[in-house]
């Protein structure tokens, strides 16, 4: 009975540990005991299946709040590309990025808001059904704060390359979902064995399906796509996966100084919407 009384779920993989564990022997989290992870605010933080229904939602409000800055210019006409499309300027003042943006606006942060913007309800809805796919797997091999660095950064990257490729205005979270399929191709190759071949051939299926599918359709952002890509290998390169190295404080801190500068960034793009419906 004493042993049970200081047993808890771990908040970072949900398995049974001792209060007193310095760092989870599962998934490398630093004392899992501690009060701060186990109230319901942390808990929701650090739990890995939340922060991808976390990341959807902040996804959804920064769409619908984009609708809203200007509802007589969204599609309503049923054209599945086009259906739900907030207009330009909606998105330039919530954060779209670009050469327009950086050039002319100087919206450096634009690189992190922009992933979080969308141009249609079929768009956003691909986006997130794929980082619901790809999302978990990356969490369970490099854990939660690698995952979100991956996911941040890679982004920033794939929009980086389609501004020096002179993309003059690009939004969407296509390029941090690939930097998440670029990692998961790194791990494939790199962990080798029956699981990790056959995660690559998987994963590697979609990398194609993603550039086939940039090729036929207009208006897809290809240098963002590869360029999330090769961040997210590079990254998963550098920062290790579970199995060769655990979550350390670097890489904790790393992710929260990346959810840091997220939620700056989308407050003040949020922020910029308000006033523009409160002035317009």
């Amino acid at each position: 009975m004493r042993h049970a009384k200081n047993s808890i779920l771990c908040p970072g993989c949900r398995r049974l540990v001792s209060r007193d564990e310095r760092i989870c022997p599962y998934c490398g989290i630093g004392r899992p005991g501690s009060w701060w992870k186990n109230n319901r605010l942390m808990a929701g933080l650090v739990d890995p299946g939340r922060i991808i229904t976390l990341i959807i939602y902040v996804n959804v409000g920064m769409y619908v709040l984009s609708l809203l800055l200007n509802p007589r210019a969204s599609g309503f006409a049923f054209n599945p590309l086009h259906f739900l499309s907030p207009d330009n300027r909606s998105l330039l003042i919530l954060g779209s990025t670009g050469t327009v943006s950086i050039l002319q606006l100087h919206r450096w942060w634009s690189l992190v808001s922009a992933n979080y913007l969308h141009g249609s309800l079929l768009h956003i809805i691909f986006n997130m059904i794929a980082l619901q796919q790809i999302g978990p797997l990356i969490i369970r091999e490099y854990g939660l704060y690698r995952m979100f660095a991956i996911y941040t950064l890679g982004g920033v990257a794939g929009f980086i390359l389609s501004f020096l490729a002179g993309i003059p205005f690009t939004i969407g979270a296509s390029a941090a979902v690939c930097s998440l399929v670029g990692a998961a191709l790194y791990y494939g190759r790199s962990r080798g064995g029956t699981y990790g071949d056959n995660l690559y051939r998987q994963v590697g299926g979609w990398a194609v399906s993603i550039f086939v599918f940039g090729l036929i359709v207009p208006g897809i952002n290809n240098w963002g796509h590869g360029g999330g890509m090769a961040a997210g290998a590079l990254l998963g390169y550098m920062l290790g996966y579970q199995e060769r190295k655990r979550e350390n404080a670097g890489h904790r801190l790393l992710g929260i100084g990346c959810a840091a500068v997220t939620i700056l960034v989308l407050v003040w793009a949020a922020l910029n919407g308000v006033l523009f419906l409160l002035l317009a």
